[in-house]
């Protein structure tokens, strides 16, 4: 029995926790309207407008227009996820987080110990209602697919139990954007099959979707009928670590944009020594004001652990990449290809003493005396606004 936990616009409800005379307002988490950036969280009386998040907030003050608008406070989100998955956890072992506000929660053979998967779903309820005032939507069912198609049928403080032998007929009468994998160009490539309905999916012969969808199309045929052998998996180290930001302004100054970058490097590197990690690679996201967006990737020869060289790999990627005679509206850094431990060394190579000292240094200040304390090279505050992290915290 899997259960899918979703927490009730999470972002924004914990804003209304911190601030109750928030509670039943219309609260748009995303920062001043009047620059740019996107919606991280809407509340529920926001979303009645047709705000939504990664919505940009010049849309969003349209659309709602008495709208509260709220600065994102990620450190404090961290704190409130870390109590809902102690909770979690408390009832099983096996939690897979997909965000700081969802998660898939496996309680197959636990029944003898804390009784039926609804009861305990209902406990777990109560419980982070208790110990935080959020409110969770909950599915329950015998895969991950159908979990989590059934904690967002009935917002918020949902809770649906689809039991064992009814999963397709559970789906079938269900608009097909309901079904998680399905994104807008599979849909595309569907669309001139009529279809309207999960069960209308379902019902295609499967060799129609594997010749339109490939690989996808057995996945999605699957899903369709509610089979999904994934199990759930508490995770292990993050695949990559990054950090980005969006100017208020387009910016063709290449001072200011590589000032920017370095921080964002800086951020990006010291997270992952937090996660006692080295990486192998370091990446490049660059959008122009157009909106189109280039990544770019450089692995190193070795394993590092070094602020001063990762920050140069990324700078050297940017010099490389950019257009100068375009203006960029966000940019983003980022490491991968990690590995545990120290960093590795060549048969030639010179021990990296020096720069692993002033790097070690570096964290140690930064972890007492906060991340202004001290830095290398030229910075300023930028704002984060990076409201999905890949690098999730315990």
């Amino acid at each position: 029995m899997i259960l899918h936990c979703d927490l009730d616009a999470f972002y924004a409800s914990v804003e209304q926790v911190l601030n109750p005379e928030l509670a039943g307002k219309a609260v748009i988490v995303g920062g001043d309207p009047r620059k740019r950036g996107v919606v991280s969280a809407a509340s529920y009386e926001a979303r009645a407008f047709g705000v939504h998040s990664a919505m940009p907030l010049s849309t969003a003050v349209q659309l709602c227009p008495h709208g509260i608008f709220v600065p994102p406070h990620f450190e404090v989100y961290g704190r409130y996820s870390k109590q809902v998955f102690d909770i979690y956890r408390s009832h099983t072992p096996l939690v897979e987080p997909m965000s700081l506000d969802e998660a898939f929660l496996d309680l197959t053979g636990t029944e003898c110990g804390q009784g039926p998967a609804a009861q305990v779903a209902r406990c777990i309820q109560a419980e982070v209602k208790s110990a935080t005032s959020l409110d969770v939507s909950i599915g329950i069912a015998t895969s991950k697919v159908v979990a989590k198609v059934a904690s967002d049928l009935h917002k918020p403080r949902g809770f649906t139990e689809v039991p064992p032998g009814q999963e397709a007929s559970f789906l079938a009468p269900l608009p097909l954007r309901r079904l998680p994998g399905l994104g807008p160009s599979a849909e595309e490539r569907l669309a001139p099959l009529g279809l309207r309905t999960i069960g209308d999916l379902a019902a295609l012969p499967i060799e129609e979707l594997l010749r339109r969808l490939g690989k996808l199309g057995f996945q999605l045929w699957e899903f369709a009928h509610g089979i999904d052998q994934r199990p759930v998996s508490p995770p292990g180290d993050p695949k990559s670590i990054s950090r980005e930001t969006t100017f208020d302004r387009d910016l063709d100054d290449v001072g200011r944009l590589e000032l920017v970058l370095r921080n964002l490097a800086q951020h990006s590197a010291k997270s992952m020594r937090d996660h006692g990690l080295c990486c192998r690679t370091v990446n490049l996201k660059l959008r122009y004001e157009n909106f189109e967006t280039m990544t770019r990737s450089h692995s190193l020869p070795r394993p590092t652990v070094l602020e001063d060289e990762i920050v140069g790999e990324i700078l050297q990627l940017f010099r490389q990449a950019y257009d100068r005679k375009r203006k960029v509206r966000l940019l983003g850094a980022g490491v991968s290809n990690f590995s545990r431990g120290s960093q590795q060394l060549g048969l030639f190579d010179e021990p990296p003493s020096k720069q692993a000292a002033i790097t070690a240094s570096l964290d140690r200040i930064r972890d007492k005396f906060g991340w202004q304390a001290l830095t290398v090279g030229p910075t300023e505050e930028i704002e984060q606004r990076d409201w999905r992290r890949e690098d999730l915290s315990e």
